[in-house]
C-alpha cells in the first residue's frame, strides 16, 4: 500500500516536470518568436520611414505615428470580428491611463529629438535602461544581479560609442528628455504589469489602449509638427510615391506596435530596450551596407561592444531563468514529499498530531530563509 503510493506519488512529479518543461519550451519558443518579429518589423519601418522623410521629404512624425496606432487598431478590431482573439474587458481607467500616457510617451520623445541634437536624443534613449532599472527596483522591488548591470553597462557603452557625437545642451530640450526618458519608463512598465495584473495578452491591451494612443496623438500631432518642422501636415503635397510609402509604413507599424506589447509582456522593459538598442546596431549596419551611409572604426567599435553586451545579458537572463527553474521544481518536490511523510508516519503506528507537524516546520523555515 505504501509502495504503491509513493509510487504514484513520484509518477505524478515526473509528469509535473515534465509539463513543466514542455510549458517552458514553448515559452521559450514565443519568445525568440516574438523577439525576431520585433526586431524584423522594427528594422523594416524605420528603413521605410527613412526614405519617406529623407527622399520624399515627409517629416511629420507625430501625425504618422498616429496613422500608425489607428491602422493597427482597425486592424484589430477586424481580426476580433474574425474571432482570432476575444475581447477581456479590464478596469477602464488603467485603460485610458495608460494610453494617454503612451501617446504623451511618443509626443515627447519626438519633442526631445526635434529641440535637441542628435547626440543628445542618443542619450535620452540610453537613459531609459538604467531609469527602468531604477524604477522597478524602487517601486516593484525587482533585483538585478551584478552580472546583468555589467552587461547592462557594456551595452550601453557600446551603444554610446556608435551613436553619440555632438551633445549640445539646452534648457527646454534637457527639460523634455527628461519627462520623455520618465513616461516611457513608466508606459513601458505599466505594459508588463497590466498584462500580469489583469491576465490580458498582448494583443487585448493594444486593442483596448490604441484607441486613446491614437486620439492623443491625432490631436496633438500636427501642432506638435508645425511646431518642430513650420509645416502644416494637410498642406502637404501628397504624391503617389508618397502615399504607397505611407500606407506601407502603416502596414508594417501593425507588426511593431503588435510585437513591442508582446515582447515587453513575454519579458521585461528592460529586455525590450535591449531589444531597441539591437534594432539601433542593425539600422546603422544596413544604413551602412545598403545605403552607404558615412562609417567608422568608432561605429564598429561600438557596435562591437554593444553586442557583446547584448550576448552576455541574454546568456545571464537564461542561467537566471534556469535557476529558477530548478528552485522551482526543488520546492514542488519537497512539497510533494511534505504531502506523502504523514502516510509514512501512519504506517509507521505515528499520530498525525502536533508532534509530526513539529518535525515539518523545519523544513519550511528552512525553504523560506
Amino acid at each position: 500500500m505504501l509502495h504503491s503510493k509513493a509510487r504514484e506519488a513520484t509518477s505524478s512529479l515526473v509528469l509535473e516536470q515534465r509539463q513543466k518543461m514542455g510549458e517552458g519550451e514553448r515559452f521559450q519558443l514565443g519568445t525568440v518568436g516574438a523577439l525576431t518579429l520585433s526586431v524584423v518589423s522594427s528594422v523594416s519601418i524605420v528603413i521605410c520611414n527613412k526614405a519617406l522623410m529623407s527622399s520624399l521629404h515627409f517629416i511629420f512624425a507625430t501625425t504618422l505615428t498616429s496613422w500608425h496606432l489607428l491602422v493597427t487598431f482597425c486592424s484589430l478590431h477586424v481580426a476580433l470580428r474574425m474571432r482570432f482573439f476575444e475581447h477581456k474587458p479590464f478596469e477602464q481607467k488603467a485603460v485610458v491611463g495608460f494610453g494617454i500616457l503612451n501617446g504623451i510617451s511618443i509626443g515627447l520623445l519626438n519633442l526631445s529629438l526635434g529641440f535637441n541634437s542628435v547626440g543628445f536624443y542618443q542619450m535620452t534613449k540610453l537613459a531609459i535602461i538604467p531609469c527602468t532599472v531604477l524604477l522597478e527596483t524602487i517601486f516593484l522591488g525587482k533585483r538585478f544581479s551584478k552580472r546583468i548591470q555589467f552587461a547592462l553597462t557594456t551595452l550601453l557603452l557600446g551603444v554610446g560609442i556608435a551613436t553619440v557625437t555632438d551633445l549640445q545642451l539646452n534648457a527646454m530640450g534637457s527639460f523634455l528628455s527628461f519627462l520623455a526618458v520618465i513616461t516611457t519608463c513608466v508606459a513601458q512598465i505599466m505594459t508588463n504589469t497590466i498584462q500580469k495584473k489583469y491576465k490580458v495578452s498582448s494583443t487585448q491591451l493594444l486593442y483596448q489602449s490604441c484607441p486613446y494612443q491614437a486620439a492623443t496623438l491625432l490631436i496633438s500631432g500636427p501642432y506638435l509638427d508645425k511646431l518642430l518642422t513650420g509645416l502644416n501636415v494637410f498642406a502637404f503635397k501628397y504624391t503617389t510615391q508618397v502615399t504607397v510609402f505611407i500606407i506601407l509604413s502603416c502596414l508594417i507599424s501593425i507588426s511593431v506596435n503588435f510585437s513591442t506589447f508582446l515582447v515587453i509582456g513575454k519579458t521585461s522593459p528592460v529586455t525590450y530596450q535591449v531589444l531597441g538598442h539591437l534594432k539601433t546596431c542593425l539600422v546603422l549596419a544596413f544604413g551602412y551596407i545598403l545605403l552607404h551611409d558615412p562609417f567608422s572604426w568608432r561605429n564598429i567599435l561600438g557596435i562591437l561592444i554593444a553586442m557583446i553586451g547584448m550576448i552576455l545579458y541574454s546568456y545571464y537572463c537564461t542561467l537566471e531563468n534556469q535557476q529558477k527553474v530548478v528552485e522551482a521544481s526543488a520546492q514542488s518536490s519537497q512539497t510533494r514529499e511534505g504531502e506523502s511523510d504523514p502516510l509514512i508516519n501512519v504506517e509507521n503506528g505515528g499520530a498525525l498530531g502536533s508532534e509530526s507537524v513539529g518535525q515539518k516546520s523545519p523544513v519550511w523555515s528552512k525553504n523560506k530563509d
